[in-house]
């Protein structure tokens, strides 16, 4: 496999999946493992997300603008799931999609929405996990028809038992020489604060 270099594969790279569900701690294990990574540093660290959120804010304007994506080769980039229908036909994606245990997103996301001091709406848990699965579905079904995507899926959970399993795994999915010790050694257990109860 190459090594890693900003041109070392010709797709870009995307960390994906719902808000919460470890998509900001994969971008610190890719950047740790070597990648460049797109970053502008305008959403600050915060209790929350304590090592930053690795946002870049020209995504949430892709649909519109997509002039910055030649400029992504090579590197990794984090967008919301509902986003990637937006990006270009014109690229190759390798996308790095992050799952977590649904019940453990939402409680993670309305714990940082109620710190913000933002309603966590009406909705019963039950009505938006079913939401959020449909949402999944359709996502996952339409990137199976995408000739220009690939895509591996990241268990966010599993991940924090066997870290170094993932790290292999994204090696081998994106085909360059990651430091794998690195990026385990950037995983921090503490972090994991919503969880479920053990049975």
């Amino acid at each position: 496999m190459p090594e890693v270099t900003e041109h070392a594969t010709p797709h870009i790279i995307i960390v994906s999946g719902l808000p919460r569900s470890g998509t900001s701690m994969m971008m610190r294990m890719l950047e740790a493992g070597g990648v460049p990574v797109l970053t502008d540093g305008v959403r600050k660290a915060n209790s929350d997300n304590p090592f930053g959120y690795y946002e870049f804010e020209p995504v949430k304007t892709l649909k519109r603008d997509s002039s910055w994506l030649p400029d992504a080769c090579g590197k990794a980039v984090k967008m919301v799931y509902l986003l990637l229908y937006d990006l270009p036909a014109t690229s190759r994606y390798k996308v790095i999609f992050m799952h977590r245990n649904l019940r453990e997103t939402l409680a993670s996301q309305q714990v940082m929405l109620a710190r913000n001091g933002n309603g966590t709406g009406d909705r019963e848990p039950d009505r938006l996990i079913e939401l959020f699965q449909g949402q999944l579905r359709d996502v996952e079904t339409w990137l199976r028809t995408q000739d220009n995507f690939d895509v591996l899926y990241v268990d966010y959970n599993v991940t924090l038992r066997q870290t170094a399993q993932t790290c292999a795994s994204i090696s081998a999915f994106l085909d360059v020489n990651l430091d794998e010790p690195r990026m385990k050694s950037v995983v921090d257990q503490t972090l994991y604060r919503q969880r479920l109860p053990s049975p």
